[in-house]
């Protein structure tokens, strides 16, 4: 099983392919002939930097391609009062005494650093279709777990500004 995708996320995706296949193809293609041109291979520094962007180029392509090939795409349309995906969710952590708010979105976007939280994350995972005012287990492993509350939860549909991951 691949990854689980947005329509929103597939569309993004093929943005990059098509980006990458036309713009950056070339591009590298280019700086690779331009640095053989430079003579003595075995020494040249920028024949090799040149021909490894070419070669990253090629593996991200490949890699979103078979990411497309095996994807299970779902909606990011959530019920009135369900934490969904694109949802700003704020949480409780009973624990910690702290309350923190977050975006759920799929792992493609997921970025902590930034409060997007994926939804196969253990946090998005216990959270995925629950109400305000739950109280939430979120099992991080088997000997391990705490308790989240849902305070509040904002539906959204923008995610115009979500990236999706590089590798």
């Amino acid at each position: 099983m691949g990854e689980t995708l947005t329509a929103s996320d597939v569309k993004k995706i093929e943005e990059e392919i098509e980006y990458r296949k036309l713009t950056v193809r070339k591009e590298a293609i280019a700086a690779v002939k331009e640095a053989r041109a430079h003579g003595d291979l075995s020494e040249n520094f920028e024949y090799h930097a040149a021909k490894r962007d070419k070669n990253k180029n090629e593996s991200r392509i490949h890699y979103l391609e078979r990411m497309l090939k095996t994807a299970t795409i779902v909606s990011d349309v959530s019920k009135d009062g369900e934490v969904g995906l694109n949802n700003i969710v704020e949480v409780y952590f009973e624990d910690d005494d702290e309350t923190e708010e977050f975006k759920l979105v799929t792992s493609i976007r997921g970025n902590s650093m930034s409060g997007k939280i994926s939804i196969e994350s253990p946090v998005g995972k216990a959270i995925l279709g629950k109400k305000e005012g739950d109280r939430v287990f979120v099992k991080v492993n088997e000997n391990v777990g705490y308790y989240v509350v849902i305070k509040s939860i904002r539906n959204t549909t923008d995610d115009a500004e979500d990236k999706i991951r590089g590798f």
